[in-house]
């Protein structure tokens, strides 16, 4: 439809041309000439618009961009009819111009005109068409705050249909020069301060505002708003606080989401390279490992909207693997799921699956996380931390991954738990398979990218995930919704943390780094021959097989409580209290996310940081695991803690110093983090 709409008007447009530019016998030349020279004009102009994207693009979403490649298409046209009339008709067939400067000029409006003219018109029938369903459905009258800039995509979201039931009344901005102006003829009202004045003003009016709705940036540092006290004012206002999430490109629709206590307790978000991502993630075959925990189904979510092609969920917990596998099938996305129930303990079953799926990248996202679980129930730790990781790890080599990302904890440097201690044996296996591989590889006489010479391993090391299954935030949020106490270990603990898609997208961008893909179109034709992809994979190998994700200051977590119990509405120690109940076993006061003996290394990547390996032999590795596997088999926990400490020194160092887990973080190292 769109394409023989364009090429009418390309036959009309010469047409048109000629009739307003010439009269009587002049005119009737050049009409008795177009059956010959038009046909093969518009097949030409067919290309011209192909080229500039112009069939690509819908009707319903004619911008700025679509226009300028009207434009782009209309120039390329008109010149070739200039060079066309100059160097062929005029000194070959007729000895004169046969359509001249000012003809060609009319052509090149023309064109314009009735090329962009039926977009925009189609467009603008469609928005009234979109303002009629909402008043019919009974939009909400909703106020929207944040810049200039994020405001119009969210009016643009609204107007597509892709935000339902909110009618746009109002514009608060952070910004003074967004001050009484209009954006996408909705006016802006004042700023995030004037907000009682304005529903005051509305009420008067005998609008009754509905909702109050967050642009994704809207409370970024360079706004200086106070995200908790923008809160308690809607509260009070009994208005409904809702943010705009991100909208992934061919995933869905755009959603809101309920602003909550944890959206306000972080600094804002590392900005993502979404493009790197989708580069990396697209085609491919991904499999997830604990893909119905927290990070796990993040992971899963995540594949699917940078367009993976298959993803492979593996879970031991049947509802936790229905609930991903339908959340996934909800989301539109044009990807094939498969769901299997498995334990990543089970070495034969972990090779039948990925032998099976022949991933290209594998998420080992499976693991027992909880501190105090793991000192108690040790043997489980080892079993399924030390044996699945690597049970996982050969299968993904056996099956030609070509990466495997295991996902570690900062709690593995200088470990004083066996949570540490066995996310710290797994990051050395994953780091010594992939020497080995590296060294067949150079072996062999063949650079790290090309097929068949093996699978990088890498491990990606963060903090406390706001949100995820035994987070403090949601024990806070509950017992201060009971009424308190709130419950803190000790009042100097300190921990980092991160949102759950935060901590996603950046383990993804590791993954991409590690991997040699993400990069720009130039960079990939440079390495079209193998050599420079080879080499950035070569220097990424050397570089890092652990990767540490920036997680911005350590928050003592006595602070946190009260910030919760104010947000709340509370006031810390008058009307909720705070209880501390001791430090539990296994438990530091602060954690630290590189061992002086793993200098940090740059990667280039904002949020990204990486540590230089040290390299284990595997063999003696695995020598250590057959002894670990004995000692858990007797239940002798002292002799598996010995293995441990040997083939961990600062396990050793940090179990014979217990003094040093309640030691205060270095200023050295906060440093470090900041600048990172």
């Amino acid at each position: 439809m769109i394409v023989a709409h364009d090429l009418v008007v390309t036959a009309l447009a010469v047409t048109l041309a000629f009739v307003i530019r010439f009269e009587d016998a002049r005119l009737a030349t050049r009409l008795a000439a177009l059956p010959t020279m038009l046909p093969l004009f518009v097949v030409y102009a067919g290309v011209v618009y192909w080229f500039f994207s112009l069939y690509r693009s819908k009707w319903r979403f004619a911008s700025l961009p679509d226009l300028s490649n009207i434009v782009r298409a209309s120039t390329v046209l008109a010149l070739t009819l200039l060079v066309a009339d100059y160097v062929l008709a005029s000194s070959s067939f007729y000895g004169f111009f046969f359509f001249g400067k000012i003809t060609i000029a009319l052509y090149w409006l023309l064109q314009i005109c009735l090329l962009g003219g039926p977009r925009l018109a189609y467009r603008y029938v469609k928005y009234e068409q979109a303002k009629q369903t909402q008043a019919k459905d009974g939009a909400h009258p909703a106020l929207l705050l944040g810049r200039g800039a994020d405001i119009e995509a969210l009016l643009r979201a609204i107007e597509s249909g892709a935000f339902r039931k909110i009618a746009a009344k109002g514009i608060l901005s952070p910004r003074k020069g967004d001050l009484g102006q209009s954006i996408r003829g909705v006016p802006v009202l004042g700023s995030f301060a004037d907000l009682e004045r304005v529903i005051a003003e509305f009420t008067e009016r005998g609008i009754s505002v509905r909702r109050l709705v967050l642009t994704p940036n809207a409370l970024g540092n360079d706004h200086d708003v106070d995200g908790g006290d923008l809160l308690l004012r809607a509260r009070r206002l009994g208005l409904p606080l809702s943010r705009m999430q991100d909208v992934e490109e061919g995933v869905g629709s755009a959603a809101l989401q309920p602003v909550d206590i944890e959206d306000l307790l972080l600094r804002p978000t590392v900005e993502i390279d979404r493009a790197r991502l989708a580069r990396f993630v697209r085609g491919r075959r991904i499999a997830v490992t604990g893909g119905g925990g927290s990070i796990g189904s993040e992971l899963c979510l995540r594949a699917a909207a940078f367009g993976a092609s298959d993803i492979l969920v593996i879970e031991n917990s049947e509802p936790a693997l229905h609930q991903i596998t339908e959340a996934l099938a909800t989301l539109g996305a044009e990807v094939r799921v498969q769901g299997a129930i498995a334990d990543v303990r089970d070495r034969g079953r972990m090779d039948d699956l990925l032998l099976a799926f022949r991933p290209d990248v594998v998420f080992h996202a499976a693991a027992l996380k909880h501190v105090p679980y793991l000192e108690q129930d040790w043997g489980e730790g080892i079993r399924t931390n030390i044996f699945g990781s690597v049970n996982v790890a050969d299968a993904a080599v056996a099956a030609g991954a070509k990466a495997l990302v295991m996902i570690s904890t900062d709690k593995a440097i200088e470990p004083v738990s066996m949570l540490g201690a066995t996310k710290r044996f797994a990051e050395m296996y994953a780091q010594a398979l992939d020497a080995e591989i590296a060294e067949k590889a150079g072996d062999a006489g063949l650079a790290p990218d090309v097929a068949g010479t093996g699978t990088r391993l890498i491990a990606v090391r963060f903090g406390n995930v706001l949100g995820s299954n035994g987070s403090v935030v949601p024990k806070f949020k509950a017992q201060i919704d009971r009424g308190g106490p709130v419950t803190i270990t000790h009042r100097d603990m300190v921990r980092y943390f991160m949102t759950v898609r935060e901590a996603v997208d950046l383990v993804i961008t590791a993954a991409s780094h590690a991997d040699g893909e993400g990069r720009s179109g130039a960079d990939r034709q440079s390495g079209a021959d193998g050599g420079s992809l080879g080499q950035a994979n070569a220097h990424a190998r050397e570089q890092a097989a652990v990767y540490v994700l920036k997680m911005g200051q350590p928050v003592r977590i006595y602070a946190l409580a009260e910030r919760m119990i104010r947000l709340a509405g509370f006031e810390p120690g008058v009307d909720i209290e705070i209880v501390e109940t001791g430090i539990r076993p296994g438990e530091r006061l602060h954690e630290i996310l590189f061992s002086p003996e793993e200098p940090m290394a740059e990667t280039g990547i904002d949020g990204v940081m990486a540590a230089k390996p040290l390299f284990a032999d595997r063999r003696h590795l695995e020598a250590t695991m057959k002894a670990l596997a004995d000692a858990v088999a007797r239940g002798d926990r002292q002799e598996a803690e010995a293995i441990l400490e040997e083939a961990i020194p600062e396990f050793a160092a940090r179990k014979a110093a217990p003094q040093a887990a309640a030691a205060p973080l270095p200023s050295a190292m906060v440093a470090q983090i900041r600048s990172a």
